[in-house]
């Protein structure tokens, strides 16, 4: 383990001793804390003492004794790990202080033990996705997390911008209470999965779910989002298969349907081809395809109209009526679309290739203009 785990999960073990402590404060009706082994308070139900020292806590420390009373405070030697113990007090000295400092350090150290142990399963779950874990070793290791292996269960991959990863994580935690089936991974700055129950008896629930998330991240933490879903995976270790497929969707659908929000890797159709060919064949296709600087010359009014079309499935008359022209304005518009590629799309196979083509634009249009967006450069020559 580096330097810098071990670092973070100390500043992780004073966190959670100070929520500890604020929770405390709701009951307790005298000042206590907790000291860390140099006697500083670290935290306190009086906070103005935080960051102050007492100096009673290394004596404490450094004596046999597990309980010291002195200068009116009761004090308790309360470990947080093989290396780190830190010191609970409180004000009195009493039994009466002293049983409620008893309770106080059992309560603190179920509570770690029990977030140590969120946080655990929570690292494990992690290595499943990144296929970092042993096949071998998960069910085993799913059984010691008491997480269900064979339960079926699909990754949706939440991207999130201008927002607060904290606020995104709660906001989820409140839509998905069940922790048992249900987990919620912060993989990033950018990205967190849902690693969700498959809903195998009404699988129209999955985008019901996705929509669900969308709505109250926007509403909640003003997130701008998008989603994506992998396909179900039968047991725990297949998820991995499952996180990929949803990093694949939100990639391909960036390309194809960046209006989209949720993109769905049983529905990336065509794109997911595409995505997975080389460019040089797409140039090679492209250039099969089109005439030289023939798609350049198609206006923005006449590709919108091929797109409608494309959307009416090739009718025509539903074409012209969704975009207020007469019947003879889109065989006019039609008309130059194949004087111009060659390309007749009130022909199927010349719809299919048309539209094929298109994306396949469309495809390099995205890794070009990306590489090329250094340089300044214009991303196409045909």
């Amino acid at each position: 383990m580096c330097i810098r785990d071990l670092r973070d999960r100390k500043v992780y073990k004073m966190e959670e001793l100070k929520r500890c402590i604020r929770e405390a404060s709701r009951f307790l009706d005298k000042v206590a804390g907790v000291l860390d082994p140099d006697g500083i308070i670290i935290a306190c139900t009086d906070e103005e003492l935080e960051g102050t020292e007492d100096s009673s806590a290394r004596a404490v420390i450094l004596s046999d004794d597990a309980v010291a009373v002195t200068y009116g405070r009761t004090y308790m030697k309360l470990p947080v790990n093989d290396r780190l113990t830190t010191v609970c007090f409180i004000d009195g000295t009493d039994a009466v202080a002293r049983n409620y400092l008893d309770l106080l350090c059992r309560w603190i150290t179920a509570a770690l033990k029990e977030r140590n142990s969120d946080a655990e399963r929570e690292a494990f779950l992690k290595n499943v996705l990144l296929e970092n874990e042993l096949p071998g070793d998960i069910p085993l290791k799913a059984r010691e997390f008491k997480i269900p292996f064979t339960l079926a269960r699909q990754a949706y991959l939440i991207r999130f911008e201008q927002a607060e990863e904290v606020d995104c994580v709660e906001i989820l935690q409140s839509l998905f209470p069940d922790r048992r089936n249900n987990y919620i991974l912060p993989m990033d700055e950018e990205t967190i999965v849902l690693l969700a129950e498959y809903p195998r008896d009404n699988p129209a629930l999955i985008d019901e779910m996705a929509n669900q998330i969308l709505d109250n991240l926007n509403a909640e933490s003003m997130a701008k989002v998008h989603i994506g879903i992998g396909m179900p995976a039968e047991n725990l270790k297949d998820t991995a298969k499952s996180y990929r497929e949803a990093s694949l969707a939100l990639t391909v659908g960036a390309i194809f349907e960046s209006d989209s929000y949720v993109m769905r890797y049983d529905q990336l159709g065509l794109g997911r081809l595409i995505y997975q060919l080389p460019p040089t064949l797409c140039h090679m296709f492209l250039d099969e395809v089109f005439p030289k600087g023939a798609y350049e010359a198609l206006d923005s009014e006449t590709l919108l109209t091929i797109q409608k079309f494309f959307e009416n499935n090739l009718n025509g008359s539903e074409t012209s009526r969704q975009l207020f022209v007469h019947r003879n304005t889109l065989v006019y518009r039609l008309d130059k679309v194949q004087k111009i590629t060659g390309l007749d799309l009130r022909s199927f196979d010349d719809a299919v290739l048309f539209k094929l083509a298109s994306m396949v634009r469309k495809y390099l249009e995205k890794q070009e203009k990306s590489a090329a967006k250094s340089a300044g450069g214009k991303w196409w020559h045909n």
